[in-house]
């Protein structure tokens, strides 16, 4: 088998990350449509169930050491203005319910964009710098496209950085 050139094997991871994106915006659209959260299925409730794990905020849900992504509800996401790199804490119940607690907050910076929507997305552009944002945060603001948006964001932001939290609507 032949290697996969460098530029093929990033599009895939990109590709892989849109495709989880877009699930995570589907959820969270059904969420605050009919004010429910994704069904687990008893196989993966007695899979996960007792654990504790940690893992790394990714803007919308928390990556794993185990490859996985675990949902991260909106709304605390949001409330908690978590930030892509934050080290967040799991414990899955017996019952498979999840509590989160944000364990290693990666050190930030508030900046100030403007608020746009695109394709059912939100985005902040501060400077020429596109940020994605979480649609409850929005909502909770009642925030407008066209609105100045304070944002929080990682003090070192580089190129996979994608997701910011709202801090407020000016």
């Amino acid at each position: 088998m032949s290697e996969l050139p460098e530029k093929q094997i990033k599009r895939l991871r990109a590709l892989i990350r849109e495709a989880e994106t877009s699930l995570a915006c589907a959820e969270e659209l059904l969420v605050s449509l009919v004010g429910e959260e994704p069904e687990i299925t008893s196989a993966q409730r007695e899979d996960i169930a007792g654990k504790i794990i940690q893992g790394v905020f990714d803007g919308q849900n928390m990556a794993g050491p185990d490859g996985k992504t675990y949902p991260v509800r909106a709304n605390y996401a949001s409330k908690s203005k978590l930030v892509q790199g934050d080290i967040l804490k799991l414990t899955i119940a017996d019952d498979g319910s999840f509590l989160y607690k944000q364990i290693g907050p990666a050190p930030r910076k508030t900046v100030v964009g403007t608020l746009s929507q695109k394709e059912g997305n939100y985005y902040v552009d501060v400077e020429g710098r596109i940020y994605r944002v979480l649609l409850a945060s929005v909502t909770y603001f009642k925030a407008k496209p066209g609105d100045q948006i304070s944002v929080v964001v990682p003090e070192d932001e580089g190129e996979e950085i994608i997701w910011a939290a709202v801090e407020a609507a000016l």
